[in-house]
């Protein structure tokens, strides 16, 4: 997978200094990806994957820092920068010395801020669990009738991924995130790894006119959260935006098209970060915003601050 970064060429340079452990240890929640290390008696997992930087036009490769999972009980610590020095062991034996990362505190200094949106899909659930809570002179009934969806989506053509699409989904998402300047640039095995759908984990829709041709794309992963000590809901099926590509169906209409395809797979919340062209339809299909922002982190790697909606790349 590749990042692209572009635009500032001239600005950006590897500043060739040794990874510190500290910076990615604010990062402790525990989900799911592709491989697992297990550390002393397996309460750890660290979680890594290779990105190539592409700054015009040279290409970089460092790691994304995704998840770092600590047992409760092996909590300060100071485990933390054991997994990320052995992480960073890893890496330098690969020959990558950069990274990109993101942490929910402020420290010097971010490439990019962002901010998590909520939509209410199940709302009577999310406000029996404390998630959110009834606005003022809002009934139950008032609340549910405002997040009310409709039970089809309305884009023609709209269809489940298949295999067979990669290619051409690949070519969608290749010209869709040159126009942001901090983008994963996947190649076509990637593409089938990631946007592939399958149950409980991500869910790909394209849409395909009268042609055959496909046009646009949209796209959520899964992610479930243990609800603790309460006597009815035990878990909150949440889906996050991932990459949505738009050419003839407007981003309003196709996002609240996955709206609807994720209402009716049963997940309570539909979350999406304000990065991309996501603001354009966040207020409009009801989303609220959260309370606190998503900082982006280039280790090793400096290059100028740039807005939410310049950032094309889709991290936790």
């Amino acid at each position: 997978m590749l990042l692209l970064e572009h635009k500032h060429r001239q600005q950006c340079y590897d500043t060739q200094s040794s990874m510190q452990t500290e910076i990615f240890s604010f990062k402790e929640i525990a989900v799911q990806g592709l491989q697992k290390k297990k550390v002393g008696r397996g309460y750890n997992d660290s979680l890594v994957d290779p990105y190539l930087l592409f700054n015009l036009p040279r290409e970089k490769m460092m790691v994304e820092i995704n998840f770092l999972c600590v047992h409760k009980k092996l909590r300060s610590k100071r485990v933390a920068p054991v997994l990320i020095r052995e992480i960073t062991r890893r890496v330098n034996l690969e020959g990558i010395f950069q990274a990109v990362y993101t942490a929910g505190v402020v420290l010097p200094k971010p490439v990019g801020t962002c901010r998590y949106w909520h939509r209410s899909l199940n709302p009577r659930k999310l406000i029996e669990v404390k998630f959110s809570h009834l606005s003022r002179n809002m009934t139950m009934q008032r609340t549910m009738k405002l997040y009310r969806l409709p039970e089809a989506p309305k884009t023609s053509g709209l269809r489940p991924m298949t295999v067979k699409d990669v290619p051409a989904v690949h070519r969608l998402l290749k010209e869709y995130l040159s126009l942001f300047n901090l983008v994963p640039v996947m190649s076509p095995e990637e593409v089938q790894h990631w946007l592939l759908p399958q149950e409980n984990i991500i869910d790909t829709y394209v849409v395909e006119n009268s042609d055959g041709k496909l046009t646009d794309l949209l796209s959520f992963y899964t992610l479930p959260s243990t609800i603790m000590n309460h006597p009815v809901h035990h878990s909150l099926k949440a889906a996050y935006s991932f990459y949505n590509v738009h050419t003839t169906t407007t981003l309003l209409d196709l996002m609240g098209d996955a709206l609807i395809l994720a209402k009716a797979k049963g997940f309570d919340v539909f979350n999406a970060l304000d990065l991309m062209e996501n603001k354009t339809f966040l207020e409009k299909l009801k989303f609220g915003i959260g309370d606190g922002n998503l900082q982006y982190y280039l280790y090793n790697w400096k290059c100028p601050s740039m807005g939410s909606e310049k950032v094309g790349l889709v991290l936790q």
